[in-house]
């Protein structure tokens, strides 16, 4: 196989198909209304162009790492530390792995009843028991195999992509094709897409990084391009563009579907379904594009819940250094499977579905939480992305790299911190639950207890782990 063969489109579109997705567009419109326009540009410039050229330079600098961010970590500062960043890696999918249930129901619902009153209706404890029991089928699944439902992923993922493609279409062109009503008023008027930068403007920031990230998981490929050099930045700057009109174009079709002044309660959850219920109404086929589109996401849902139960766990047991894991989580079954990893997980998963529906009697509210709780915790491993882009540039005379994003080693060191602190700065004040979510006030604190308490209490396992390993592991001479 030609080594040399990736093209720069072919690259921005591996990566576009792996970040974005429709529900980035609809989640934050649900926070921002039609101001969220104005946040992507921001967003996009300040942020996402330099995240992804700084990894282009990782990618290119550890082509044998195969692109793992601990391993990036690992050779640029200490064995430790690359733990940490393993660990971060695999317990910020615990948030994950408890929302999918959630999204696999909705789809469900939406497939069979038309609408998403069953997981509306139906209380949060009940709804949280049988989430848990989907989550655990799919732990067995995932123990099993997961060769038939990464083909479901793949066929899934790229079919969500064409459905998100559609709605911008469908959506932008609906007024003049089929004489359907602008939800929003005053959409020509400049104003209406200014942000008000206060506090409850930056409680929002999480969500936008938590959507535009993960394009470090196309790193590796970036010696597969014919000229590393110029190839692959072009590529980063496309995708870029791509990712900034689809957000651009789909938040100014939401705002033609729903008014931006008056926003429902349960967008986040029903959202994209009852949108692309609009359009069919509006263009005369009945619920074909909604069927469509739940089809296809309860599909991305489950293999997304299958196989991100089993890689970032082997991310974190693969190469596990018995210094700071114990043997027993890394030992696999005659099928390959670490079990006591997957055990580990189980608990996790288990208790970050039940504890919350105790206090938060509300579905669509529950789910908004931990939406926001992942757009928190997620971000938490871009971190080590910047530091490691942080430290080739403090030692850049050590390493050698095809790419460059940034050639003065100190101005790349400040960018990487700029990325680092504005990561940690939208993950902290993401934490603010919004106070018009919350059904009353007691409701409000245990969200925000939560959201303080949840990665503190991920970050004191890791931190335990390490001291399991020295006690149980036997002593290497």
């Amino acid at each position: 196989m030609n080594e040399k063969q990736l093209r720069w489109y072919n690259i921005a579109l591996m990566a576009f198909v792996s970040v974005w997705g429709l529900g980035n567009v609809v989640n934050n419109y649900a926070q921002q209304g039609l101001t969220v326009v104005v946040s992507w540009i921001l967003i996009m410039i300040l942020y996402f162009v330099p995240y992804a050229l700084s990894v282009g330079q990782l990618g290119s600098t550890f082509k044998e790492s195969n692109g793992g961010v601990a391993s990036w970590i690992k050779e640029t500062s200490t064995k430790k530390l690359a733990f940490f960043a393993a660990w971060t890696y695999w317990v910020v999918h615990v948030p994950y792995l408890a929302q999918k249930p959630q999204g696999i129901l909705v789809a469900l619902s939406w497939l069979f009843k038309g609408n998403g009153s069953f997981v509306t209706t139906v209380g949060a404890f009940k709804i949280s028991m049988i989430c848990l029991a989907i989550f655990l089928l799919f732990l067995w699944i995932a123990s099993k195999g997961l060769t038939t439902l990464k083909m479901i992923g793949n066929m899934a993922g790229t079919a969500m992509f064409v459905m998100s493609i559609l709605f911008i279409i469908l959506a932008v062109s609906a007024p003049a094709m089929t004489g359907a009503q602008v939800a929003t008023p005053n959409m020509t008027s400049v104003a209406t897409y200014i942000p008000k930068f206060n506090f409850g403007y930056l409680t929002t920031i999480s969500m936008l990084v938590f959507a535009v990230g993960g394009c470090e998981k196309i790193s590796p490929y970036v010696n597969n391009t014919k000229n590393p050099s110029k190839e692959f930045p072009k590529g980063m700057i496309f995708l870029a563009g791509m990712v900034a009109l689809c957000a651009l174009l789909g938040s100014i079709a939401m705002g033609m579907l729903f008014d931006a002044n008056n926003i429902p309660d349960d967008l986040m959850v029903n959202g994209a379904y009852e949108a692309f219920q609009r359009l069919g109404n509006f263009y005369g086929v009945g619920n074909v594009f909604m069927i469509l589109y739940a089809i296809a996401n309860a599909l991305a849902q489950i293999s997304a819940l299958a196989f991100s139960i089993d890689a970032p766990l082997k991310i974190l047991l693969a190469d596990a250094d018995p210094e700071f894991v114990p043997n027993s989580l890394a030992k696999l079954n005659k099928k390959g499977t670490p079990i006591n990893g997957y055990i580990m997980t189980g608990v996790l998963v288990s208790i970050l579905i039940i504890v919350p529906s105790l206090g938060i009697g509300n579905m669509s509210e529950l789910y908004r939480w931990l939406l926001n709780l992942n757009s928190v915790v997620m971000p938490l491993r871009y971190l080590w992305v910047f530091l490691a882009y942080m430290l080739i540039n403090k030692y850049s005379k050590r390493f050698v790299s095809d790419y460059k994003f940034i050639k003065n080693p100190k101005i790349g060191f400040v960018v990487g911190a700029w990325c680092f602190f504005f990561t940690a700065f939208a993950c902290i004040l993401g934490m603010v639950p919004k106070l018009e979510y919350a059904a009353d006030p007691k409701a409000w604190i245990f969200q925000l207890f939560l959201n303080i308490m949840t990665p503190i209490i991920f970050v004191a396992l890791g931190l335990i782990l390490p001291l399991i390993a020295r006690r149980v592991n036997p002593k290497l001479d």
